[in-house]
């Protein structure tokens, strides 16, 4: 049997390539609004990060979802981002 392929990603704080499935997808749709996306499967532009706080701060830090939206990334979610981190991580 095939071999299925693994897709990667590059983390917008540590800049490392991993699987998709251990990112967590941020999205901007065609309005400009921002929205997490655990499914993977929301339409838009996404940018990944990793699923711990030192990614999220570094991302901030060097702008990286600026960057890869081309646009402002509104302070709301980066908190947002930080307090799911929070409640999945205990």
């Amino acid at each position: 049997m095939k071999q299925r392929k693994i897709p990667l990603r590059k983390c917008t704080g540590c800049q490392e390539m991993k699987d998709k499935k251990e990112l967590i997808r941020v999205v901007r749709n065609d309005e400009g609004e921002f929205s997490l996306d655990f499914t993977g499967k929301k339409p838009g532009r996404g940018a990944y990060v990793c699923p711990c706080t030192e990614c999220l701060e570094k991302a901030q830090k060097s702008r990286g979802f600026e960057r890869s939206f081309k646009s402002a990334v509104p302070q709301d979610v980066y908190l947002s981002l930080k307090d799911e981190l929070e409640r999945r991580n205990g």
